[in-house]
């Protein structure tokens, strides 16, 4: 056996188990460990509609919010994310106020919770005080206090609703109230919830209001989402073309009927003479020039209307 001669087939399957042995050791190295506890995920496409949603619904808030308030509220969307339900709690102050909403008529939970830096300000405006107040209060808030929230929770989970009226008919109702995170047992710590953090300005307060919607909830409604933007882009033809008319029909342009002849030099203008003659090679059946915002648009002439001269349109400028 020592001397034997090994044929060119067999050495050709040698190289060939090498080559296959390095590529299965590539392909592990590419491997990544895949945590089943980890939040399900939904698709990206999906995630940035609840953004658009979420955007408009902080647009409108600041609005509403003005009003009920009688101060200039501004509402910024600052963060948007997915995490474990474990995860958004433990991000939480404590204590804070919580409130648990219904998503009626589908099943599950979300989480509105809204930072003891705006709570008791806000409730002090509601009484008739300036929300100006420098003590910062840690406590917890009152069945009393609640209920002269209902009101603003009212307006909140008003716009919130219209929000998502595109996408989904959602009634948002009011379950519970919490005041310590850790005590929230609706939602297991591993599931996933898309977690919206928006920043309110009221004056010079500032605090953070923060919602927490399952993301089993949101995947539920991918064909609704998918049904959302095919009607947009059906109606695009038509309302979107008569909302973008309107918008800019009161809009301003410059126009200028132009006879567009030969060119002289500065030097040669600054030398001409009293008697001087020009000849601007420019034949009387030529169309002048209609420039648009600096742009050539049409070919026409110089006509009378009444006291007043105008332009008539023959043609488009060629391009």
């Amino acid at each position: 056996m020592a001397g034997r001669v090994l044929s060119q087939q067999e050495i050709d399957n040698v190289f060939k188990n090498l080559r296959e042995a390095s590529a299965a050791d590539a392909a592990s190295k590419k491997a990544q460990p895949y945590d089943f506890r980890r939040p399900d995920r939904i698709a990206k496409d999906q995630l940035r509609s609840v953004h658009i949603l979420h955007e408009n619904f902080a647009r409108n808030l600041a609005s509403s919010l003005s009003a009920y308030l009688r101060a200039y509220v501004a509402v910024n969307l600052v963060s948007f994310e997915q995490l474990s339900f474990m995860e958004f709690t433990q991000a939480l102050p404590s204590p804070t106020s919580l409130i648990a909403l219904g998503l009626k008529p589908y099943d599950g939970t979300a989480l509105l919770e809204i930072n003891p830096s705006l709570i008791f300000p806000i409730i002090e405006m509601l009484l008739g005080g300036s929300g100006k107040s420098t003590a910062k209060i840690t406590r917890e808030v009152t069945e009393i206090e609640q209920s002269i929230l209902e009101g603003l929770l009212r307006i909140v989970l008003n716009d919130l609703r219209t929000a998502w009226a595109p996408v989904a008919s959602i009634q948002f109702s009011i379950e519970a109230h919490e005041t310590e995170p850790q005590l929230l047992q609706f939602l297991a710590p591993n599931e996933a919830v898309v977690a919206v953090g928006m920043e309110l300005r009221i004056g010079d307060l500032t605090g953070m209001m923060n919602i927490g919607i399952p993301s089993i909830v949101v995947k539920m409604l991918r064909q609704k989402f998918d049904q959302q933007w095919s009607v947009r882009k059906s109606q695009a033809t038509g309302d979107e073309h008569a909302r973008v008319l309107k918008l800019i029909r009161p809009a301003f342009v410059h126009v200028d009927a132009r006879l567009q002849g030969p060119t002289i030099g500065v030097s040669d203008l600054l030398e001409l003479q009293e008697g001087d003659v020009l000849a601007l090679d420019y034949p009387m059946e030529r169309p002048l020039d209609f420039i648009v915002n600096g742009k050539l648009k049409y070919n026409g002439e110089v006509v009378v209307t009444g006291r007043k001269r105008a332009f008539q349109i023959h043609q488009p400028a060629p391009v």
